[in-house]
């Protein structure tokens, strides 16, 4: 969005209205995260293994052309769109039955998704009892192509409760005019702490980091990802952790999608194009920042080992902006981890590739041994 007097005739009656209550909410430092149950708890004894996954939903749309990504140009979903979807995910949570999960991009009140609160469908409709949510896009109105109130950001799902739960705030981006940024994502980290039988040092955190930003906020979230799992770590604690990082894993053979990525009439990598590569590195160009994720690597264990990685890249292609294809070969690159403060069950991984209609994103699932 640019500050153009087209946006500002649509902002400032809106103002005029809404008196004193804020059209953008934006949170301190640290805030409490929103505490959620389902209609029914069911008891969960406690296990030696638990069964983790993370999975950007997508705010339950599927693979809809949605005007905010790639090429699309939809905003508002149906609610029989919508629902179709959410039931689809549910059923392959219960197929899969994880005992802990963390989402990115579930909306809970939100004009494009029918006001569903997601969050609380998915708990009332799978085995998982709790659950905690931060907002990454809390606005009454976005003045942009008729999205209108939006609600989005993180959760963490768990059979066991969640005792603790707080709202950590991200850098916001540094490439972005004051009034586009007054509209933009806020993105944060989700910490929680889950009352495992038997341990009361167990955390768990999620987090999506930014994807379009063309300055270093991105470099930003990644470490203060780390910086806030290296605490868990110094003060004794034990956690698990996923999420969409937008990134690719140090030494992927692949750093440009620019080409595969380009809308009708676009150009890149063509003399005199300007810019070269295609904005933000979330579609595009990985080139400058392949080693952002090497401290994760080096200090902590990943569901994917990176040597399995490497090996057979495709088979853990995690993401594609393809809204047309929908066979089980249309994912193109890894942006989605699970991490863990100790070891995970060695091959114990799955990434689902055939939940290929659920989202622009497949689930990763992994074992972990509670130590």
């Amino acid at each position: 969005m640019k500050p153009t007097l087209a946006l500002l005739t649509v902002i400032l009656p809106f103002l005029f209205f809404q008196g004193c209550d804020p059209i953008v909410t934006e949170f301190p430092p640290v805030s409490n995260a929103i505490s959620y149950q389902a209609k029914e708890v069911v008891d969960v004894p406690g296990k030696d293994t638990l069964l983790v996954m993370t999975w950007n939903i997508r705010f339950g749309v599927g693979r809809m052309a949605w005007f905010g990504d790639a090429c699309g140009e939809r905003v508002i979903a149906t609610d029989d769109e919508v629902l179709t979807v959410m039931e689809a995910l549910a059923a392959k949570i219960n197929e899969l039955d994880p005992d802990i999960i963390f989402l990115q991009e579930a909306d809970v009140e939100s004009k494009r998704t029918g006001y569903l609160d997601q969050v609380q469908w998915l708990l009332d409709h799978t085995a998982l009892n709790y659950a905690a949510y931060a907002s990454m896009w809390e606005a009454q109105f976005i003045p942009s192509d008729g999205l209108g109130r939006l609600n989005t950001g993180n959760a963490i799902l768990s059979k066991w409760e969640i005792t603790d739960a707080e709202r950590i705030q991200l850098p916001l981006r540094g490439d972005q005019d004051a009034l586009t940024k007054l509209f933009y994502l806020r993105r944060n980290i989700l910490k929680t702490r889950i009352a495992l039988p038997g341990k009361d040092n167990f955390y768990a955190v999620d987090i999506h980091a930014t994807a379009f930003a063309t300055d270093d906020t991105k470099k930003k979230h990644l470490a203060r990802f780390k910086e806030e799992l290296d605490k868990i770590v110094s003060d004794g604690g034990i956690f698990l952790a996923g999420g969409d990082l937008n990134e690719i894993p140090p030494g992927a053979a692949k750093l440009d999608y620019c080409l595969e990525d380009m809308c009708e009439g676009e150009s890149y990598h063509q003399p005199g194009d300007d810019p070269e590569h295609r904005e933000g590195s979330y579609f595009l160009y990985f080139d400058d920042e392949n080693t952002w994720l090497q401290g994760l690597y080096d200090t902590y264990y990943p569901a994917v080992a990176h040597s399995d990685y490497i090996a057979d890249e495709a088979r853990y292609f995690t993401h594609t902006p393809d809204f047309a294809n929908l066979s089980t070969d249309a994912w193109d690159r890894k942006i989605d981890y699970l991490w863990a403060s100790d070891p995970w069950v060695a091959g114990s991984d799955s990434t689902h590739h055939e939940a290929v209609t659920t989202s622009d994103h497949c689930p990763v699932t992994a074992k972990w041994v509670i130590p």
